[in-house]
């Protein structure tokens, strides 16, 4: 399996990978921590979430990266700009410093592609997105499950392990848990 990451300007594909079954429900869109005010992810509901969405993909740069086997989408991360998501402001993961990080928050594998290492080639192809787009650094803020399993609903912020292996630094603690366990600030700082 080759597989290939490009970023998410193809809103069909972004849909597929986040969308619900039903344009009418009620699902995250990966729009949780994307939008600053808490108060519009309430407001926005059944097919508002998608033509936000929408909105978000035709601009440039787009919402995060999608990752192919040949013609069909098989995963999607969200990264962007720090400053341009809740986590600028989020009292449960501080920031390291006043660098204008950019980050990746959610990693999603359609299922029958798990296993395959299509997260690993999901957070590289989200480095080289924001470093392309002139990001300092980018962080992810990651479960540290030691190992452990972590339910699938609720693996889409990774494992420290992950970003361990895609060269990315721990960072510092949080207060924020996920499935039982700490999530953690890692961070991969670009060289000029």
């Amino acid at each position: 399996m080759a597989i290939e990451v490009h970023p998410a300007t193809v809103f069909a594909d972004v849909a597929t990978m986040v969308g619900p079954k039903r344009p009418d429900a009620n699902v995250c869109w990966c729009l949780s921590y994307r939008l600053l005010s808490s108060r519009e992810n309430r407001e926005l509901v059944g097919p508002a979430r998608g033509e936000r969405v929408a909105q978000l993909v035709a601009q440039d740069p787009p919402p995060g990266v999608l990752a192919y086997d040949g013609d069909d989408v098989v995963g999607w991360a969200a990264v962007h700009r720090r400053a341009d998501t809740s986590f600028a402001a989020n009292r449960r993961i501080p920031h390291v410093d006043d660098l204008d990080v950019w980050t990746v928050w959610c990693i999603r594998v359609r299922p029958g592609h798990r296993g395959k290492g299509v997260s690993h080639s999901l957070l590289a192809g989200a480095v080289e997105f924001a470093r392309s787009h002139g990001a300092p650094a980018i962080e992810g803020y990651p479960v540290d499950n030691a190992g452990r399993k972590v339910d699938l609903t609720m693996a889409y912020v990774g494992t420290r392990g992950l970003f361990e292996k895609a060269g990315f630094r721990y960072a510092g603690d949080t207060t924020s848990v996920l499935a039982g366990f700490p999530r953690v600030i890692m961070r991969l700082e670009f060289s000029e």
